[in-house]
């Protein structure tokens, strides 16, 4: 068999309503329960678009739209007034919040000037900001870090992430999402690629995802592993849950004591399948996002496995294990 996952305590999220408002009070994004439950998406989240007239996002939104995603509208400044693939456009976040009251928004921004068009989101207290753009400066970043500390009305995913879906429900990213299938499984991951494969495996043994995170590589995400898996604990469309870490970072072991928190306060907890990329990297190399980059000082990816394992999850060496070996333990196999 394989190695087994370490984080905190999470709060009860809902299955499959609306995305619901919480109390806003200082919060800071490294627990970020206050707004767990702004992650859990279905066919009745209202999604805009900003940068919506740009062609990046005009293609996406034809797709997504056709996939059954309830877009609502988009924002171009200072073209207002007009429609756009039929829906209307708005000059500003807080135009589009007061006229469609969206649930999520998805940043179709260039990068240099992604983190201001996520701080008008948070500013508009959009409840779900989805960024995909990589490259997006550190001290822009840094700047949107502290804005989600300050309050508790919005979440971001990402950026430099592929954004979250509800198969055959709702996208807001770039997730391929022909291979989704709608199901019980959910997946929260570090790498895009990875989590396509998580996502293949599953659907190929029946099982299906019920809602997929791509919390990206970026030095600083706004949804991390652990918010991914504190929603699924206790999402009640979610029987299983996959995680898949890189080799870089301390979010691993962060995820690891949320786990084994989990599992010491829950009679019949979920079964919990990971993997850490980067196990067989060469010693001396950095390889890829930040995610994926050992700094001086960091465990790597044996020691991550190490405590996932120690706190409950099973651990796998590929992703082509993880329909096979949930499918087991959803059947009652033991880890």
């Amino acid at each position: 068999m394989w190695a087994r996952t370490l984080l905190s305590a999470p709060r009860a999220v809902c299955s499959r309503g609306q995305i619901l408002p919480s109390k806003r009070r200082l919060s800071s994004q490294a627990t970020g329960a206050d707004n767990i439950l702004n992650l859990a998406i279905n066919r009745n989240t209202k999604v805009i678009y900003q940068g919506f007239t740009g062609r990046a996002a005009t293609a996406n939104a034809r797709d997504t739209i056709a996939y059954g995603t309830n877009v609502v509208g988009g924002v171009a400044p200072k073209k207002g007034g007009t429609t756009h693939l039929d829906l209307p456009v708005f000059n500003t976040v807080s135009e589009a919040m007061a006229s469609v009251k969206p649930d999520a928004t998805a940043v179709f921004v260039p990068a240099q000037r992604a983190g201001k068009a996520i701080e008008e989101a948070i500013a508009a207290e959009v409840p779900l900001v989805v960024a995909v753009a990589e490259h997006i400066p550190v001290h822009d970043m840094l700047r949107v870090q502290q804005l989600l500390r300050t309050q508790s009305k919005s979440r971001l995913v990402g950026p430099n992430c592929p954004g979250i879906i509800a198969p055959e429900e709702c996208r807001i990213g770039i997730m391929p999402y022909q291979q989704f299938r709608r199901g019980k499984v959910g997946i929260v991951s570090k790498s895009g690629t990875l989590s396509y494969e998580a996502v293949g495996a599953t659907s190929a043994e029946g099982l299906g995802q019920s809602i997929v995170v791509g919390c990206g590589g970026d030095l600083l995400p706004g949804t991390t592993l652990r918010d991914g898996l504190e929603l699924f604990y206790e999402h009640e469309g979610t029987e299983g849950v996959i995680l898949i870490g890189e080799i870089g970072g301390m979010a691993e072991f962060h995820a690891a004591e949320s786990i084994r928190q989990y599992r010491e306060r829950t009679k019949n907890p979920k079964p919990i399948v990971a993997m850490v990329a980067g196990r067989t990297a060469p010693e001396g190399k950095t390889m890829g996002h930040a995610g994926a980059l050992l700094a001086a000082g960091d465990q790597g990816a044996e020691a991550k496995a190490k405590a996932l394992s120690e706190a409950g999850a099973l651990v796998v060496p590929h992703p082509g294990f993880f329909g096979v070996e949930m499918k087991r333990l959803l059947e009652g196999g033991k880890v």
